[in-house]
Formats: structure tokens, C-alpha cells, sequence
């Protein structure tokens, strides 16, 4: 079970640390894996639920970067953003 799912009384008490994030980020890459080989086989309708997990925690995970104070990019300008996403992405393929 991810561990976005934190029970209400519970939510907003919680420390986010390195390692939390990076079970989320495992976790993202397993679902990821999940996804891609149930697609692979034809069982898109198995995916759905896998996806809407990996939804939930991009969100969670982006909710925190917008909320970290120390997530100013070092450059203003958005060529070397663009750069860095496209270097985000080739990774990613690679990962795969």
C-alpha cells in the first residue's frame, strides 16, 4: 500500500524527510513498471488503478516541492529549465 495513504487523523503531523521522499520515488518507479507491463500484455483496464496511485503521488510529491522554501532554481532563465527537463526525460527512457 503507498504511503501517501495516511490515515486523517495523522495528515499534516507527519515529518517529510529524504527517505520518506525517496519510498515515494521507489515506489513511483515500481508502479511505472507495473503500468508499462500490464500495458505491454493488453490489460489496460488492470493499469487504472496502478495510475491513479501514481497520480496521487506526484501530486503529494509536487505539493511538497511547491511548500520547500529551498526549491528556488538557480537560473531564471527557461532555455536551461527546458534543458534540464529534456535531460530529466532521457533519463527516464534510459531507466526503462
Amino acid at each position: 500500500m503507498s504511503i501517501v495513504f495516511v490515515p486523517k487523523k495523522l495528515r499534516g503531523k507527519a515529518k517529510i524527510n529524504q527517505e520518506t521522499i525517496q519510498r515515494l520515488l521507489d515506489e513511483n518507479d515500481q508502479l511505472i513498471r507495473c503500468i508499462t507491463e500490464y500495458m505491454q500484455k493488453g490489460r489496460a483496464v488492470e493499469c487504472v488503478q496502478y495510475q491513479q496511485i501514481l497520480h496521487r503521488n506526484i501530486v503529494y510529491l509536487a505539493t511538497i516541492a511547491d511548500a520547500s522554501p529551498d526549491n528556488m532554481p538557480s537560473s531564471t532563465n527557461p532555455a536551461s529549465n527546458n534543458t534540464s527537463a529534456s535531460s530529466a526525460a532521457v533519463n527516464v527512457q534510459r531507466r526503462t
